[in-house]
């Protein structure tokens, strides 16, 4: 049975984003875990800031240089590659990329390396003294991370090609045991350097995880190093535009850390906490769902079954919003709630979290555009467009430097706000729903019809089921508060969980009083996954016998 389940091919895009999507959430959990032991141990303050600003350079070239060639051009072309040549060829094409790929981070590695004071002056400006140079120093350490990430990124894909979800799905926990790892034993030893060794740690986990069930599936490495593969050409190719169109989200995270840097000390903290937060949902809904179904997509796409494309865009975008709006819900309403409970402990004090359950409610006022985000863009990919998502994301970039300026001195921000940071925070949230509809627009344009009329119908019953659940968990925080009171964790915690899952049974109920299709379609995957693997027990026994 455990054979099975590491090596199983899912054989839906439920079944897919299933298992992605229940792996996901035990990895934002340990991710909570992590950031809530990071908040506590150094509060909103310089530690942290230096911390997550030591990972832009680190996390900016495996974004660019990995996630453009695998993101956009691995899976198409490797799914592409078995249909017309074997799976021979497609090994030799793994080969080549792998150590072309591996040369060149090594390379943009150790430039980076010896350039990294000039980059840590450029994107924080801010930083001065100890700060600078504490952030320099993890950021060379993190420039390991990239190289290992390159490996794994690419066995990843490969058992999300074959649509072996579960181990590809599991890799992200490891990552995030191996951080936890360098927060409670490392930091002790080596200081705040530990945190650093921690996400190297991580990402050996991460890759070593996959390597098992990539070597099953027929893979061996080769010293190959044929730059003229056709196959090799046609990602490079794909990978360009999708390297850009990466580009300018890596440009976004610089702005917070240039623009957050200037601003009161704990600014970028503030941020990537709330954003930590808010990916919460994105990860184990939105991402799943669009992972799951990128290689059924890219197969429509490559048999010329338009309808058949469309449907599955349209079924996976309705189910995308029945999972995100409320979600968004829930952490508007319960966001003082949310944050002190995870965050609220050791140095993380009041104010640290007012300032993030602010900036975590505007997030998630764009929250289902950045879910539909990754789908839509893997809707162009699948067709080898890379170029229409990154002269959208050019032109948001520009929207968000632009807003970015603007809010963090708005004197309304300044006005019903703590802290400026939300000015940035609302930049981001503002440029993201432009990105969503541009989009949505131009991957119309481009099949004529993405059943919009189903997609508004489902939207209507999944909002009307989410404003009743934003009513009640709004209603019965505040008929709790005389009991549980706000100074306690358990207290917060009572009156925040008992509210939460008050608002997700006024849900369910309003959702199936309206028959929505989509939660009719996740009881019947649940059910069928649980049945699935209730009778493998029998039919190993059976197997057995014969």
């Amino acid at each position: 049975m455990i054979r099975q389940l590491f090596h199983s091919h899912s054989k839906s895009i439920a079944s897919g984003a299933m298992i992605i999507a229940f792996s996901s959430l035990a990895s934002r959990l340990l991710g909570v875990f992590r950031d809530r032991i990071l908040a506590s141990e150094f509060g909103a303050g310089d530690v942290l800031d230096t911390y997550f600003t030591a990972f832009r350079i680190p996390d900016t070239l495996f974004n660019l240089i990995v996630l453009g060639a695998i993101s956009a051009g691995f899976i198409p072309i490797f799914l592409e590659c078995i249909q017309r040549q074997g799976k021979a060829k497609c090994w030799e094409m793994v080969n080549n990329l792998l150590n072309i790929l591996m040369i060149f981070l090594v390379t943009v590695g150790v430039v980076f390396f010896f350039l990294t004071p000039q980059l840590i002056d450029l994107i924080a400006p801010g930083f001065e003294g100890k700060k600078l140079q504490t952030t320099i120093t993890l950021t060379r350490i993190m420039l390991l991370s990239p190289l290992i990430f390159g490996v794994s990124a690419i066995w990843g894909a490969i058992l999300q090609s074959m649509k072996q979800f579960f181990i590809y799905s599991i890799a992200p926990i490891l990552y995030n045991i191996g951080i936890i790892i360098g927060v409670l034993y490392f930091v002790p030893v080596f200081g705040v350097y530990g945190l650093a060794l921690g996400v190297i740690l991580g990402a050996l986990l991460h890759m070593l995880i996959q390597y098992p069930s990539v070597r099953a599936a027929g893979y061996r490495y080769r010293r190959s190093w044929n730059t003229m593969d056709p196959q090799m050409r046609k990602i490079v190719i794909l990978m360009i535009p999708r390297t850009l169109s990466l580009a300018t989200s890596q440009i976004n995270l610089f702005i917070v850390t240039i623009f957050g840097s200037l601003l009161t000390a704990g600014s970028i903290a503030v941020y990537n906490l709330a954003h930590n937060l808010q990916s919460f949902p994105l990860g184990i809904f939105a991402i799943s769902l669009a992972v799951a179904a990128f290689p059924t997509l890219s197969e429509s796409a490559a048999a010329s079954e338009t309808k058949d494309f469309i449907k599955h865009f349209s079924d996976t975008t309705k189910q995308i919003l029945f999972f995100i709006l409320p979600a968004s819900a829930l952490l508007i309403v319960l966001r003082a709630q949310i944050v002190r409970v995870i965050y609220g402990a050791g140095l993380f004090n009041w104010a640290d979290t007012i300032n993030t359950a602010d900036a975590l409610a505007i997030f998630a006022i764009s929250l289902f555009a950045q879910a539909l985000i990754p789908l839509l863009s893997r809707g162009f990919y699948a067709y080898h467009n890379t170029k229409t998502p990154f002269y959208v994301g050019l032109f948001t970039v520009a929207l968000n430097i632009g807003l970015s300026f603007f809010l963090i001195h708005s004197p309304w921000v300044i006005q019903h706000f703590n802290s400026p940071v939300v000015g940035l925070v609302l930049a981001f949230s503002i440029s993201q729903i432009v990105q969503c509809f541009l989009l949505w627009l131009l991957l119309r344009s481009r099949l004529h019809s993405l059943q919009e009329f189903e997609v508004i119908r489902s939207l209507f019953k999944t909002s009307a089921a989410t404003f009743a659940l934003g009513l009640s968990a709004h209603l019965m925080k505040y008929a709790l508060e005389p009991f549980t009171g706000t100074r306690t964790f358990l207290g917060i915690f009572a009156q925040g969980a008992v509210a939460g899952v008050s608002g997700i049974v006024v849900f369910t109920l309003i959702c199936y009083i309206l028959k929505s299709e989509e939660l009719f379609s996740l009881i019947a995957a649940i059910s069928q996954k649980l049945h699935r693997y209730a009778s493998a027990p029998q039919e190993a026994i059976e197997q057995a016998e014969r």
